[in-house]
């Protein structure tokens, strides 16, 4: 086969599965996240460490996915129509349709679901996830958190 072959082949491949991901509903986005995050914490050793290695490496996982992940993202805040120069960071945003938040604590706080829901609003996100690397149990720390899905 020639390299011109190859080449269109695998651009046919990459277009594909561009298509595909755009096409993927929040649920699916999010079980991949899942599946993406319970293989961090196995590979971490679980809990102990600061949520930024964590989240560094959840963002490493999902890319290797092939998942769009853009991390620490900048989202503007307006009061009565006035953008406020304070923004608002999200841990990270995927596939630009969902949220997550990861956290690294012993204890699970409704805060968090409150801060989520807020971004999502704050956006027109549907769906977020507050993932705590901090649990023995990762599936413990999972919390799927809603904005009219």
């Amino acid at each position: 086969m020639s390299p011109v072959g190859v080449s269109k082949d695998n651009n046919a491949e990459t277009q594909r599965r561009r298509e595909d991901k755009t096409a993927m509903h929040e649920n699916q986005v999010s079980g991949l996240i899942i599946n993406a995050a319970l293989e961090v914490h196995r590979a971490m050793g679980g809990p102990g460490l600061l949520e930024s290695v964590y989240e560094e490496a959840l963002a490493y996982e999902l890319r290797m996915r092939s998942l769009m992940v853009e991390r620490q993202k900048m989202i503007p805040l307006a009061y009565k129509g006035n953008l406020l120069s304070s923004g608002q960071k999200l841990d990270l945003l995927v596939e630009d349709k969902v949220i997550v938040e990861c956290k690294a604590t012993t204890e699970y706080y409704p805060i968090f679901d409150a801060q989520l829901l807020t971004y999502l609003r704050l956006t027109g996100i549907k769906l977020g996830l507050v993932i705590n690397f901090g649990e023995k149990l990762l599936k413990n720390g999972i919390h799927r958190v809603v904005n009219g899905l």
